[in-house]
């Protein structure tokens, strides 16, 4: 069994700076990839950040230069520092771990943790 716990969400104001982190337990064989995608009140989905195993980044255009994400892949986690943060970024952040668990290429999901950007 694969466990992912997130931390690090909360209130900021417009402009300020939050770090998530993503801690990824269990019988992970190897992992392809990690990453972050949010969701607001009545809206979809969507990606926030990845980053491969070997390092390789990708980043929607509504945060690039703003947000960063990096790994740890001794400690399996994952973190999203988040800087110049607008209203707008304000959703529920959820952490993606893309894997092979037990034989089979399997993605899992975080619980979620709430930003808020208001001032």
């Amino acid at each position: 069994q694969v466990q992912l716990v997130e931390s690090g969400g909360g209130l900021v104001q417009p402009g300020g700076s939050l770090r998530l982190s993503c801690a990824a337990s269990g019988s992970i064989f190897s992992i392809y990839s990690m990453g972050w995608y949010r969701q607001a009140p009545g809206k979809q989905r969507e990606l926030v950040a990845t980053i491969t195993g070997g390092g390789s980044t990708n980043y929607a255009d509504s945060v690039k230069g703003r947000f960063t994400i990096s790994r740890d892949n001794a400690k399996k986690t994952a973190y999203l520092q988040m800087n110049s943060l607008k209203p707008e970024d304000s959703a529920v952040y959820y952490c993606n771990l893309d894997c092979i668990d037990r034989m089979l290429r399997t993605t899992y999901w975080g619980q979620g943790t709430q930003v808020t950007v208001s001032s």
